[in-house]
């Protein structure tokens, strides 16, 4: 099946062509931060930042709220990127939708990127953030319960392992997470195991080549890969986890390692709702909500969220 030519056309805006990022990665955050302002409109929401004190530092936090809340869901929202070259700012936009439509207030946490902090900067931060808004209720104003992980591509990495860290833990327990096109796995060479990576893993938004330089600029040492804060499908266990909303895309090379992680929570004994969004790329998340894929993805988090209250 061929890529929907509307797709591919709307993608190619938030694409470039394919450098070394090793070499590119600041001219790629600010490029990053320039498309993301064509998603500005500030008429259909709040935001403000929110410092989380975590020992010794804070962890930004900006806050999103839609003008007409609906829901009392908290959206804790880790952003994707790669772990380098998505910054906070970049996903306004995507935040700003995500209040609006989901009509919940939307948290999302302002990491430390790679390379200048490798892993595990970026997951620390994450459970550091989500932990003080766990345990400290009045913080955001938000029940335990009522609190969801989000995160797309690295961001989605990102959340699964901070549920895997609070199990293991035992400081806080998500109870729901939802994972879009998530980066699960450490091997994206020819060998890999997961047939997506050399099905979709040239010719798209995101190539196979990408993400290993990425994870080459993200991890300290490689000693990481078998980590499984670093990559979750290393983990030892998969029970215990969270109620799990799990979307991949058609045309992904990280379809089939999303696919695998969430078959393994569900031969865990986990709640996982599994989707692949058909004819769609990887990113297609960042586009407008006008997008039948971000329309179907945002009407599953909307039952997802829905299904948890009852």
């Amino acid at each position: 099946m061929a890529i929907n030519k509307a797709m591919r056309a709307a993608l190619s805006l938030l694409s470039y062509p394919e450098l070394d990022i090793k070499k590119t990665y600041m001219v790629e955050r600010e490029v990053r931060k320039l498309l993301a302002y064509r998603r500005k409109n500030a008429s259909l929401y709040r935001v403000w930042e929110h410092p989380i004190p975590c020992g010794n530092q804070n962890v930004p936090v900006h806050l999103f709220a839609p003008a007409e809340p609906s829901k009392a869901a908290l959206l804790v929202f880790f952003h994707g990127g790669g772990w380098v070259t998505g910054t906070i700012d970049s996903y306004n936009g995507v935040c700003a939708d995500m209040a609006t439509i989901t009509g919940c207030t939307v948290a999302a946490v302002d990491y430390r990127l790679a390379p200048e902090h490798r892993f595990p900067a970026a997951p620390e931060d994450c459970y550091a953030a989500a932990r003080e808004i766990f345990r400290r209720a009045g913080l955001l104003g938000a029940r335990p319960e009522d609190i969801v992980l989000i995160g797309d591509s690295a961001g989605g990495n990102l959340a699964a392992a901070v549920s895997l860290m609070a199990r293991d833990r035992g400081e806080f327990r998500p109870r729901r997470q939802i994972l879009i096109y998530p980066a699960l796995g450490s091997d994206h060479s020819a060998d890999s195991p997961y047939p997506s990576v050399r099905e979709n893993g040239t010719g798209h938004l995101l190539t196979s080549k990408q993400v290993r330089d990425y994870l080459a600029l993200y991890r300290a040492s490689d000693a990481d890969l078998t980590n499984p804060y670093f990559a979750p499908l290393n983990a030892a266990s998969f029970a215990d986890q969270p109620d799990t909303l799990l979307i991949t895309a058609e045309y992904c090379p990280l379809r089939d390692e999303g696919e695998a992680y969430g078959q393994k929570l569900r031969e865990a004994g986990g709640s996982v709702e599994l989707h692949r969004m058909p004819d769609a790329l990887h990113g297609y998340f960042s586009l407008p909500a006008r997008f039948p894929q971000v329309k179907r993805t945002y009407a599953l988090i909307d039952r997802f969220l829905e299904d948890a209250h009852g």
